[in-house]
């Protein structure tokens, strides 16, 4: 999927969710977190959005825990 593909409201909700959340446990603004997941990676495009199915059916603290191990992976996060 890419930043071109039409994504479904859910989609959208789930996506704006997982940026408040890892905002919330990294103590950083929303904008910096949705750039690191959009211009600094591919995460969103690659990752929250196509699996959207089955991430949004997992908690909180997996969803974090998920991101900021794909963050950490790429390098962009301690």
């Amino acid at each position: 999927m890419n930043k071109y593909t039409e994504i479904s409201p859910e989609q959208s909700y789930f996506a704006v969710f997982c940026i408040e959340a890892l905002s919330d446990e990294l103590g950083v603004p929303g904008d910096k977190v949705y750039r690191l997941l959009t211009e600094d990676s591919d995460i969103l495009d690659a990752y929250i959005l196509p699996f959207h199915d089955a991430l949004h059916t997992q908690g909180k603290g997996y969803i974090v825990r998920e991101l900021k191990e794909l963050l950490q992976k790429r390098g962009l996060l301690k």
